[in-house]
């Protein structure tokens, strides 16, 4: 491990520098650029996000951006920026440390799931959205990699990150495309100005996922997959939506509603049955379901990611080998 020291920055980090902070860089997230860090002098943990200030050459403002947007939020399903970090090459973002793993690899370890299981999930998500939607900040990149668990145990908070792609509206409407195409709405791929019902999409798209394990979109061939999105071309398909609800199949209508101005709101989403009342089944959909994530969702990144959990643990002296569920 190496010690770096880190000047502290509370605005406009361009120009300021207040204070100095040791972190002693424990491990490599091969996934990204984000680096697990342990406080100098402490056993606090942080997610250090490490951006050179080579690559900032002409990207200030996307920067500036996703830190404006950043500093906005304050909710307990958000991971959270702490605070904003320099050296002489690089600029650093400090995260809130969730360690609780992806929402794919949970479902797949805890051996029973339901729908009930799958409404409690979306429910957090869509009342974190809705949170940012008020504050007038649209993400535009939901997708289950970006969902992840506060901690390892059974009762963790699901939790939102990478706001790389977010945006704060200035007038209400955005024209840029953007996005992971799976989950891209359709007025996005018409090129046509769009708000906040994108990030709703992006959410029927995760509930489809979550109740049957595959895409409502897909196909190898991106122009392909790009048709069917514009056509709205989903399928409740047998024998994998026959112990699905009815209402669980009426939400992800409205969620994926190609007339945006007809897509439900988070707000109208909160309130629909599946999520606000009792008709989300409780019959175990595990084994279906974790079969298909486990056909359609690469785990080429899993294996890296446990092992640097289990550091993780190490470093705050746990021991991972107790919570049999996430072996």
């Amino acid at each position: 491990s190496a010690t770096v020291v880190l000047h502290s920055i509370k605005s406009d980090w361009g120009k300021k520098r207040r204070g100095v902070k040791r972190f002693v860089l424990a491990a490599y997230w091969a996934f990204s650029e984000v680096v697990l860090a342990q406080e100098h002098g402490s056993q606090r943990l942080v997610a250090l996000k490490c951006i050179p200030k080579k690559a900032l050459r002409g990207k200030e403002a996307a920067v500036e951006n996703e830190i404006a947007v950043l500093k906005k939020i304050q909710h307990e399903n958000i991971v959270a920026l702490e605070d904003i970090y320099e050296s002489p090459t690089h600029l650093y973002l400090t995260m809130q440390l969730v360690t609780g793993g992806e929402l794919f690899d949970r479902i797949i370890e805890r051996g029973y799931y339901t729908e009930k299981d799958a409404s409690q999930l979306i429910r957090q998500v869509l009342e974190a959205v809705n949170y940012l939607h008020e504050l007038g900040i649209v993400h535009r990149d939901l997708k289950p990699e970006n969902l992840l668990y506060a901690t390892p145990f059974e009762d963790a908070k699901i939790m939102i990150t990478d706001f790389g792609l977010s945006k704060i509206e200035a007038d209400g409407i955005m024209s840029t495309a953007c996005g992971t195409p799976g989950y891209v709405a359709p007025e996005i791929l018409e090129q046509k100005p769009y708000g906040k019902a994108v990030d709703s999409w992006a959410l029927g798209v995760i509930s489809y996922i979550l109740l049957c394990g595959y895409p409502p979109f897909y196909d190898e061939n991106d122009s392909e997959l790009f048709n069917q999105i514009l056509k709205a071309e989903y399928e409740f398909d047998s024998p994998y939506w026959d112990d699905i609800s009815e209402s669980a199949k009426d939400f992800i209508r409205h969620l994926l509603e190609r007339d945006a101005e007809k897509r439900f709101s988070c707000e109208q989403a909160l309130q629909h049955p599946w999520i606000s009342g009792d008709t989300a089944l409780e019959k175990d959909i595990h084994g279906s379901v974790c079969e298909q994530i486990q056909k359609n969702f690469a785990r080429s990144q899993w294996k890296v990611r446990r092992k640097v959990l289990q550091l993780l643990f190490h470093i705050c002296g746990f021991n991972f080998g107790e919570f049999d569920e996430f072996k």
